[in-house]
């Protein structure tokens, strides 16, 4: 019965111990779950996207560098509306405030160029656009393009000290679209700001459809070709991305992890001490009965 009853305690303590290293396995897997998720949140913060609702917008800058074309019309107009074209081709009186920029390129310092900063729409609600025609003249190349970009607020640029720094930083941080010519682009813009710790970020998006324009002009003048451009705002909401899921969240999970792994350690500390007392009292045991008996 006392082999049986030891026997026992040994099959137990050895189940135990598998338990607890079962444990510190499961404890280290996890540990290193959380550092490789650590690893890519520092990578890749997690934020949370909110829309707000705004009556109007602050103008943006709309930049556009024609090259050898020439702009006809600017002018603005409202509810989605613009009235049939009248002398398509020949200059229009316009409306619209633009300021035209020379500067050298960020990336090509050799080259200057020449932007024209057209004060973009603001009054959402009632869906202002701006519409522009341009006219080029030169039909020696294959492909003809108007480059244009867009930035936060016209008022930066006007109230900026030196315009030509301006627009050349401006080039650097944003993107770059173009419009070609024989058709009406239709381009409806929306605002994206994102918000970290220290800087915040702004991103145009923008969604645009084409529509061929059929030219009526008398076949002498159709040797010019024409480009048309329509800018607004898409919706009068702006899209708030805040980055709100720091990758530091995750050192209270990892220390929660090497609690467990420190604890599975401490129990298997005590059980091989459990059992060394153990050992020793049977031995002791054992040792007294031999004794009785001589």
């Amino acid at each position: 019965m006392r082999f049986s009853k030891t026997c026992l305690k040994n099959v137990f303590t050895v189940v135990l111990i598998f338990i607890y290293l079962l444990l510190t396995a499961v404890a280290a897997f996890l540990a290193y779950q959380t550092i490789s998720d650590f690893l890519v949140k520092l990578n890749h913060p997690v934020t949370s996207v909110t829309y707000k609702e705004v009556d109007s917008f602050s103008p943006p800058g709309i930049a556009l560098y024609p090259g050898k074309a020439q702009l006809l019309s600017c002018r603005h107009h409202y509810h989605d509306y613009i009235p049939p074209l009248v002398d398509p081709g020949k200059p229009q009186e316009g409306d619209c405030l633009i300021d035209e920029v020379n500067y050298f390129g960020p990336f090509t310092n050799q080259k200057e160029k020449r932007a024209l900063v057209v004060r973009g729409p603001s009054d959402v609600r009632n869906k202002e656009l701006i519409f522009m025609q341009f006219s080029h003249n030169e039909t020696e190349e294959d492909f003809s393009a108007i480059t244009y970009m867009l930035f936060a607020k016209f008022s930066d640029l006007t109230n900026s000290a030196n315009k030509s720094d301006f627009m050349r930083d401006c080039e650097r941080n944003y993107s770059m679209w173009t419009f070609s010519g024989g058709f009406r682009t239709w381009v409806k813009m929306s605002l994206v700001r994102t918000s970290g710790k220290i800087n915040e970020s702004v991103e145009f998006r923008q969604e645009s459809t084409v529509v061929k324009f059929n030219d009526k002009r008398p076949e002498s003048e159709q040797s010019n070709q024409l480009f048309f451009a329509v800018f607004e705002w898409r919706d009068p909401f702006i899209n708030l991305s805040i980055v709100t899921a720091n990758p530091w969240n995750s050192i209270a999970i990892l220390c929660g992890v090497f609690m467990a792994l420190f604890k599975a350690a401490n129990f298997a500390k005590l059980t091989i001490q459990w059992i060394i007392k153990m050992r020793k009292r049977h031995l002791r045991n054992k040792a007294r009965e031999l004794n009785q008996i001589s």
